[in-house]
């Protein structure tokens, strides 16, 4: 790791991207599929000749979109926040090549015209660097191409919808006008399965993309030296210190031959001069 450049962990903020990408992949698929429920629904009423099947039938529909928008806006802050970050990291490993600012992660979604290039871009810059790979994961293009290939259909399918559903008549009162209601499930059901397909691709691609990216940072963040001056002696993290030996200790059973070998330091022996004593 370069030391001086700042790191951000990821791993919780990938995980929790992920879950909001797969919630919103799959809150879209009711509000996708609701024609052949709504064909159903159409038939019965038109056998009933029931108004209010039809007019709870269009209501359910608008009402499955709500949790798919709520879904797809968390999922759409986490993913640029984990990409802002990830972004980040890469500068601080050693060999990386990055291509674009930092804050194209979160511009590149914003600024039209460049949001059909930035994002992948960027995402191809950072699992480049991340997965210290010299090309670009395939991954990374299929995820963007169903991405917009999602977009654009969806967008399609929708307005043609809409005009479609506009010449129905509001309240069905005869067979013609209730049998115009089935056509209008029939017929919409067919289109509807592209951008099905698209979503459910680009929204796996992506937790794919996710969890690899975050992984292998997460495995050089946590192989990288400690950010503090260390003491060449000192023990860094992952080191193996082996086990020191108890120290021996030998039990007292008399006097240590150093010891009586050596003369006594207490205090000299008395010595008597030559003659007797004094006064003698």
């Amino acid at each position: 790791m370069t030391p001086g450049l700042p790191t951000y962990r990821i791993h919780g903020l990938g995980l929790a991207a992920s879950v909001a990408v797969g919630a919103a992949t799959l809150l879209y698929l009711p509000g996708a599929l609701f024609p052949i429920v709504g064909l159903s629904v159409a038939q019965t009423a038109a056998a009933r000749h029931d108004r209010d099947l039809v007019a709870a039938a269009a209501l359910g529909e608008a009402l499955l979109t709500l949790p798919y928008l709520l879904a797809l806006l968390v999922a759409a802050v986490l993913v640029i926040i984990w990409t802002w970050r990830v972004r980040k990291n890469i500068e601080a490993f050693p060999g990386a090549l990055p291509s674009l600012n930092p804050g194209w992660a979160i511009a590149g979604w914003l600024v039209p015209f460049a949001n059909f290039v930035v994002p992948a871009r960027m995402l191809a810059n950072v699992a480049r660097d991340s997965l210290w790979r010299a090309r670009t994961p395939a991954l990374v293009g299929l995820w963007w191409t169903a991405w917009l290939l999602f977009n654009l259909a969806d967008n399609v399918v929708a307005r043609i919808d809409d005009r479609r559903y506009a010449s129905l008549t509001v309240l069905p009162r005869n067979d013609a006008e209730f049998a115009t209601y089935v056509r209008y499930y029939q017929e919409t059901i067919g289109p509807r399965l592209i951008p099905t397909l698209a979503c459910l691709v680009a929204g796996v691609s992506l937790i794919v993309l996710i969890r690899r990216i975050s992984a292998a940072q997460r495995d050089r963040l946590s192989k990288a030296l400690p950010g503090w001056p260390a003491h060449p002696g000192w023990p860094v993290p992952g080191m193996q210190v082996p086990p020191v030996p108890p120290a021996s200790v030998q039990p007292v059973t008399g006097w240590s031959p150093q010891v009586a070998a050596s003369e006594s330091v207490a205090s000299p022996p008395e010595t008597r001069p030559s003659g007797g004593t004094i006064g003698a």
